[in-house]
């Protein structure tokens, strides 16, 4: 089974900072700059897991707070699981009908995205995502209280891994063509897609590339993700992928961002993970050398900008930018600790070093940073788990929203918004369950 530290597309993407002949040193990497300005302080809320779980994993953040991830079950097993304030909502429950499901996306119409287990084992014994259960695997749209399966290219599985506020979903799908290129159990290929209103519409790879994955989508329409060669199944970043190009795609076009230098994708990868409403791209690309990899900037003007690391760290990714550029992901040391990072107008700071008051949390990640400066990302706990936290700003927020004691005000739900989360989060339909603070 999948432990929550090794889940986490991002988290300890960067374990993998582990096994990497990382063969320059702190001091031959470029630094961030050091800080000059004073950067907002977050106040930080551990949102912790469902009853009798260990860990938790967060993957997004909307505008109103409602955050996207999963937790583990005493049994073992994780369900998706959605997060508002101290509230938490199973909707693994019943799923698909398998043990095991995550949520990687949410949006303002509070639907959310993910992939869900059956409980029919894959024809090809195949394991799509990872579980170790050797269930066919399948892309989900959750609304009205209830999952709904998305369809696939042809193949058995697939993975829905965002959703814009326009309902539009990003993910990737198998087709049903055998790809020699796969390690067992991998047996079909796999490609980026976008499914508008229930149908799945293919991507561009780029070149000759054989599999791709999409992972973002915006409310534009752009999507942004790799393609590459299939692969061993990375349990860290949950895909079958050495990601080779950075794309962006844009009205049925696909665009190479570019790389750091690095051409392989055998360090980190070249990879595009998120995209916001302007058009900026973050994500992470290898260096020269394929040896280590580095957080990056894409703007349409500038190309791809090298984010460096903060002082000490070898390698770096940018995991979420929104809509004010401000960017947040993981720097790593040699030994492949990682340390969550905000990056603001040329400055990579620790998240950890601006957290107000005390934690129970050290924040390894971060995973989702939305307009109001809010970021959710892995935590760990004096005991060693692995939780989801919140971190508030408690000053300088993008939309300038203040309290007088410096913490930003409570979120004001227009009246067509909250029937929308009324709806959304009517548990008793689809068996989840709906819990308060522990």
């Amino acid at each position: 089974m999948k432990s929550t530290l090794l889940n986490s597309i991002w988290a300890v993407s960067l374990l993998a900072a582990l096994a990497m002949p990382f063969r320059l040193t702190a001091q031959e990497q470029p630094a961030a700059q050091e800080q000059t300005t004073e950067p907002a302080r977050y106040t930080i809320t551990d949102l912790g897991t469902l009853d009798g779980g260990t860990s938790s994993q967060p993957f997004f953040i909307n505008s109103y707070g409602l955050v996207s991830g999963s937790s583990s079950l005493p049994d073992g097993n994780q369900h998706a699981v959605l997060w508002l304030e101290e509230l938490k909502l199973d909707i693994g429950a019943p799923g698909l009908g398998g043990p095991n499901s995550i949520a990687f996306g949410d949006n303002e119409r509070f639907q959310a995205a993910g992939e869900a287990e059956t409980s029919t084992s894959d024809p090809n014994g195949e394991d799509f995502c990872g579980f170790g259960t050797h269930l066919t695997c399948l892309p989900f749209l959750w609304q009205d209280g209830g999952m709904i399966q998305l369809p696939t290219l042809g193949g058995n599985n697939g993975e829905a891994t965002a959703i814009n506020n326009r309902g539009e979903v990003a993910g990737f799908a198998e087709n049903s063509t055998p790809d020699p290129g796969c390690p067992a159990p991998q047996v079909l290929h796999f490609k980026p897609v976008v499914w508008e209103k229930g149908r799945v519409n293919q991507l561009h790879t780029l070149g000759g590339d054989p599999d791709g994955v999409a992972f973002m989508i915006n409310d534009n329409g752009q999507a942004v993700g790799a393609s590459g060669n299939c692969a061993t199944f990375n349990p860290i970043d949950l895909y079958n992928l050495v990601p080779v190009h950075a794309l962006l795609w844009e009205k049925g076009k696909a665009t190479d961002l570019g790389n750091l230098g690095g051409t392989t994708g055998q360090a980190g990868g070249n990879i595009a993970l998120d995209i916001n409403y302007q058009g900026q791209v973050v994500g992470n690309s290898d260096l020269p050398g394929d040896t280590t990899f580095h957080a990056f900037l894409w703007t349409k003007e500038k190309g791809m900008q090298d984010l460096g690391t903060l002082s000490g760290d070898v390698a770096s990714l940018s995991i979420s930018i929104n809509d004010a550029g401000s960017v947040i992901g993981a720097s790593i040391d040699a030994s492949g600790n990682p340390r969550a990072f905000l990056w603001e107008k040329g400055v990579m700071t620790d998240l950890n070093t601006l957290i107000a008051g005390d934690s129970r949390l050290h924040l390894l990640t971060g995973c989702s940073i939305n307009s109001r400066g809010e970021i959710t990302g892995l935590g760990l706990t004096s005991t060693g788990e692995i939780h989801t936290y919140l971190a508030t700003p408690t000053h300088g927020v993008a939309t300038g929203e203040s309290t007088s004691q410096g913490v930003i005000s409570p979120r004001a739900l227009s009246d067509d918004a909250r029937k929308l989360l009324q709806q959304q989060l009517r548990f008793g339909r689809s068996g989840a369950r709906l819990m308060g603070p522990e």
